[in-house]
């Protein structure tokens, strides 16, 4: 799988490395650019089957989507990186600090899950998509994105369905199956990276206990929620979560 990518900023600058969310694509960083690239170089890439990155068929499961970014790295020549993913993103980067450590030097889960139970819902959803396509998902969809005031902003609804729109199916689905067979709770102890597990305050999908939950179980991980933000808190409240993002990539990644 040779993934889509963009590096920005200096190149001798520590690596950044963004994931986006089910449904997105790298562009839900835009506004976390700017910030980062002026003392990172900064690796958005697509998730398969997300924007510009070919589709591959499913099921899929987190050891798919983190070799993804392990095979990115090494065609690079990326030796370790600091990672900050939004929900199925944040469920990749824990997967690689899990199972690759000494590639991730500092990991910032956003708004996302360790145990998104039952996995029947999630089996449920990806056969929804493979009938009747991705674009059927999003009335649905965009209420738990964000909150009713940018949910109903005419050019919010027309850049995310369009996002959600040229989603490939069949990639979508088998990301969904990656969620249904996630495995990553019961390892959580064994990430040494320094983690900040950041929420959104009205984020119905993955609720600020699921922040919680993650960094009961990571070593003297922390948490901050974000108010006024749902489930796509870094496209929502961008000025919060830059600025938590700086402050921890900048402040000694192990």
């Amino acid at each position: 799988m040779k993934v889509d990518y963009e590096l920005t900023g200096p190149n001798d600058a520590p690596v950044v490395v963004l994931s986006n969310s089910l449904g997105n694509d790298r562009t839900l960083w835009d506004a976390q650019l700017p910030a980062l690239a002026e003392r990172f170089r900064v690796l958005r890439y697509d998730q398969r089957g997300h924007g510009a990155t070919p589709s591959a068929p499913g099921p899929y499961g987190l050891a798919d989507l983190g070799g993804d970014v392990l095979e990115l790295l090494d065609d690079l020549g990326i030796a370790e990186a600091r990672f900050a993913g939004v929900s199925l993103g944040g469920m990749t980067g824990m997967w690689l600090a899990e199972n690759a450590p000494e590639r991730i030097t500092a990991l910032v889960p956003i708004c996302t899950s360790a145990d998104l139970t039952p996995p029947e819902a999630w089996r449920e959803r990806a056969a929804q998509v493979r009938s009747n396509g991705t674009e059927s998902m999003f009335e649905a969809t965009l209420p738990r994105w964000f909150t009713p005031a940018l949910a109903g902003d005419p050019q919010v609804r027309e850049k995310y369905r369009a996002m959600l729109a040229a989603t490939d199916d069949e990639s979508y689905a088998g990301c969904c199956e990656a969620i249904a067979s996630m495995d990553i709770l019961d390892d959580l102890p064994r990430i040494a990276a320094p983690t900040l597990v950041i929420a959104g305050a009205q984020d119905s999908a993955t609720p600020p206990a699921h922040a919680e939950q993650i960094a009961a179980a990571v070593p003297d991980a922390k948490v901050e929620v974000i108010a006024e933000a749902a489930h796509l808190a870094n496209a929502e409240q961008p000025e919060a979560v830059n600025r938590l993002l700086v402050e921890h990539f900048s402040g000694g990644a192990r």
